[in-house]
């Protein structure tokens, strides 16, 4: 039987947990940006060993020419952001043992088409290496699954429903 004693240590004990638990939440809160300040993915950048066997798979598959900047560099606008193209020479150049060209296998390029079914036919002369056909994911969209010349996963999905 709890005495008066131990209810009342019980309470101070749940009194400053609670504080405590309280105010480290208002300290994760103060530092996660405001609505104004959200942070916003403006670009992805592939490294590679070679910028324009990237750029000539890119070009046909996005539909849309490169914009360069030098031999080092090349980009995509894609509506809502960029994909960018960049030599792993010139990225040791600037940050030293930071990327690893052709390395990637935790990244998902992911592209809104209108229709993957007609892109799986559009692309079938431009894709050497398909991960899987147009399929409809238990999410609802319908994808198309392959890598680039760098063995960078791709994903075009349409949503069925969209008009």
């Amino acid at each position: 039987m709890l005495t008066t004693t131990r209810i009342f240590s019980v309470a101070i004990l749940l009194t400053v947990v609670t504080a405590g638990w309280s105010q480290g939440q208002r300290k994760v809160d103060n530092t996660a940006p405001d609505a104004e300040h959200i942070p916003t993915l403006a670009h992805t950048c592939l490294i590679t060993d070679d910028v324009r066997r990237l750029v000539d798979f890119y070009q046909p598959v996005l539909g849309e020419a490169a914009r360069w900047s030098g031999d080092d560099y090349a980009e995509f606008p894609t509506g809502v952001g960029v994909l960018s193209i960049f030599s792993a020479k010139a990225q040791e150049r600037y940050i030293p043992g930071s990327a690893e060209a052709a390395k990637n296998r935790s990244v998902l390029l992911e592209f809104e088409v209108k229709d993957a079914d007609q892109e799986y036919g559009r692309l079938q002369s431009l894709v050497k290496i398909w991960v899987k056909p147009p399929t409809t994911q238990p999410w609802g969209t319908r994808s198309i699954y392959f890598r680039d010349p760098d063995g960078n996963l791709v994903d075009f999905y349409s949503r069925p429903d969209a008009p």
